[in-house]
C-alpha cells in the first residue's frame, strides 16, 4: 500500500486521478501496486481520508464547483502544508504551477515532505529550475527519492532514455526544442501568421500559459534545459546560469530568411560548454526541426553519434503517465531497501 498526498487538483492532477481509477485493477495484477490517496488540496480546499479519498467523487465535485472544498461539508480545510506535516503518507506529488521567482509554494512543499521522510514526485518545474543541486543532496541526505521525470517532455521519457539507455555512453552535448507552445508559434508564422496572430492561436487552443512570458520569453525551456544539465551532465546549475532570449522579437522577416537558406527558426536549448536558450535558424532536413506542438531533443554522445527522440511534450494524461511511471519507480526501490 502506497499511501499519496496530492498538491494541487488542476489539469494533472485530475489526469492522474482518472488515470489510478482506470489502471487500479491493471497495477496491482502487474505491479502489485495498490496506490491509496489520503489527501488531496488545491488552492481553495482540501480532502483528507486515511482510508483513501473516493477520487471519482473527488473529480465531481471538482467538475461541478470548479475546486475540492465542498468534498466533505466543513467549514475548516486544511491547507498543504498542514496536510504534509500531519498526515502519514508515503509519497508526495507535486502538481502545483511552477514559480521561477521564489517556486513557492512547491519548494515548501517537497522540502518539507522530504524531511519528513516521504519519496516525491513533481512536475513542478520551478524549485527544480532555482534549486536543483540542494534539493538532490537533501533527498540523498533525508534517504528519499525525488522523482521529476513529467517537468521534461511530458509523457515523453526524456530523462529516463538520457540516464539509463545511453548508460555507459558519455553524452557530450545536446540541444532540443523543449517547448511546445513556442514552437507551435513558430510554425504558424512559417506558414504565413504574423507573432501576434500565431500566439493568439496558440492562447485559444489553450497551449500559452497563464503567464504568457513563461513560454515566449524562454522561460519554460531555460527550466528545463536546468533539469537536464543537472541530471545527465552532472552539473550544479540553477535558471541564473543560463544565457535566455525568447521569440518575443522574432519576425516575419527573420521566418523568411530562415527559409531561403533551406532553415526553420526553432527556440533551441543547449547544453555545450555554454547553457542557452535562443531562436536559431535549423536546418529543415535535420531531424530536430519538428513542427507543432511536438519536442525534440539530440543528444550528442562520444561514441554512438547522435540519437533524438521526437515526442509530444505537454499534456494533462501524458504528464500523468509519467507520474505513474515514477511511481512504479518509488515502489521498485522501496521493494530493495
Amino acid at each position: 500500500m502506497l499511501r499519496i498526498i496530492l498538491c494541487g487538483f488542476g489539469v494533472v492532477g485530475q489526469s492522474f486521478a482518472k488515470l489510478l481509477l482506470s489502471r487500479s485493477e491493471d497495477l496491482y495484477a502487474k505491479h502489485g501496486l495498490k496506490p491509496r490517496v489520503v489527501g488531496v488540496f488545491d488552492s481553495v480546499g482540501s480532502a483528507t481520508s486515511s482510508a483513501g479519498i473516493d477520487l471519482e467523487r473527488l473529480l465531481e465535485t471538482k467538475k461541478k464547483y470548479g475546486n475540492i472544498r465542498k468534498y466533505h461539508n466543513k467549514e475548516r480545510q486544511a491547507n498543504g502544508l498542514d496536510m504534509i506535516k500531519g498526515m502519514e503518507a508515503e509519497v508526495l506529488i507535486e502538481t502545483t504551477p511552477s514559480n521561477y521567482k521564489d517556486a513557492e509554494p512547491g519548494m515548501s512543499h517537497i522540502v518539507t515532505a522530504m524531511k519528513k521522510g516521504m519519496h516525491v514526485i513533481t512536475v513542478n518545474k520551478g524549485p527544480l529550475a532555482l534549486a536543483f543541486p540542494s534539493l538532490m543532496e537533501l533527498a540523498i541526505y533525508n534517504q528519499v527519492q525525488l522523482k521529476f521525470s513529467g517537468t521534461v517532455g511530458g509523457g515523453t521519457p526524456i530523462l529516463d532514455y538520457a540516464k539509463n539507455s545511453l548508460r555507459g555512453e558519455r553524452i557530450v552535448s545536446f540541444q532540443g526544442i523543449l517547448n511546445g507552445t513556442t514552437n507551435y508559434i513558430l510554425t504558424n508564422m512559417a506558414a504565413g501568421m504574423t507573432f501576434g496572430e500565431a500566439l493568439d492561436d496558440a492562447r485559444k487552443k489553450g497551449y500559452v500559459e497563464a503567464d504568457e512570458s513563461l513560454d515566449i520569453d524562454g522561460f519554460d525551456a531555460a527550466a528545463k534545459l536546468v533539469i537536464l544539465a543537472n541530471w545527465i551532465m552532472d552539473m550544479k546549475v540553477t535558471i541564473k546560469d543560463i544565457k535566455r532570449t525568447g521569440i518575443r522579437n522574432v519576425t516575419v522577416s527573420d521566418i523568411k530568411r530562415a527559409s531561403s537558406n533551406h532553415c526553420a527558426v526553432k527556440l533551441i536549448a543547449s547544453c555545450n560548454r555554454d547553457l542557452e536558450v535562443s531562436p536559431r535558424e535549423v536546418p529543415k532536413d535535420d531531424p530536430l526541426c519538428v513542427n507543432g506542438t511536438l519536442n525534440a531533443i539530440t543528444f550528442n554522445s562520444e561514441h554512438s553519434g547522435q540519437q533524438t527522440i521526437i515526442g509530444r511534450g505537454a499534456g494533462g494524461m501524458e504528464t500523468a503517465s509519467s507520474i505513474l511511471r515514477d511511481l512504479l519507480d518509488i515502489k521498485q526501490e522501496m521493494g530493495r531497501v
